[in-house]
């Protein structure tokens, strides 16, 4: 079974937190939840979500995918924890995905992760700090080898069935998307 972790920070855009892990656990995913700080996290629009534990209880498990939701000021809560990015840094060294939403990209983007990448993000949060081997695209998700990238809220759930399809294929993809009737 893949597993994925989800940090949670206060300020944390609730649509794009929720829609990830709802659509992975449709699809079998074990996805935990790690919250910044101990106890529950208020997000940006005041919705109250509860961890599943604190990010120090896990900071040792291992992981197929890290996938960061956005949100602000979420991101820059995220963004500012060294433990984040040095748990982004040991994905991308296990050449395991990192993944992030809206204005999540900027924390791949300062823990060193997106040089060489085509990347998409909210609009204006990473376009002036890209390095000249990077790629800012307007699509709603971009998916560069093991780094995964999505634009804010809308996209979403596009951006979460695309996790399921690295994870687990088209064929996950196919069977968790038919009953959402997304047509």
């Amino acid at each position: 079974m893949a597993r994925v972790l989800v940090p949670l920070a206060n300020g944390c855009e609730e649509l794009e937190a929720v829609t990830i892990i709802d659509i992975l656990r449709r699809a079998g995913v074990e996805v935990v939840t790690a919250g910044l700080t101990d106890g529950a996290i208020t997000a940006s629009r005041g919705v109250v979500l509860m961890p599943d534990k604190p990010l120090d209880d896990v900071l040792g498990d291992d992981y197929d995918m890290i996938v960061l939701p956005g949100g602000l000021p979420g991101a820059d809560h995220l963004d500012a924890d060294p433990r984040i990015h040095t748990l982004l840094q040991r994905m991308a060294e296990q050449d395991r995905y990192t993944a992030a939403i809206c204005a999540a990209p900027k924390v791949l983007l300062n823990a060193g992760l997106l040089d060489g990448h085509k990347v998409t993000a909210y609009p204006g949060v990473i376009d002036d700090q890209l390095g000249g081997t990077s790629q800012l695209l307007a699509d709603p998700v971009v998916s560069d080898g093991r780094v995964i990238t999505s634009r804010g809220p809308g996209t979403a759930m596009d951006f979460a069935l695309t996790l399921i399809e690295k994870l687990l294929g088209a064929d996950k993809r196919q069977e968790v998307e038919a009953p959402l009737v997304r047509s």
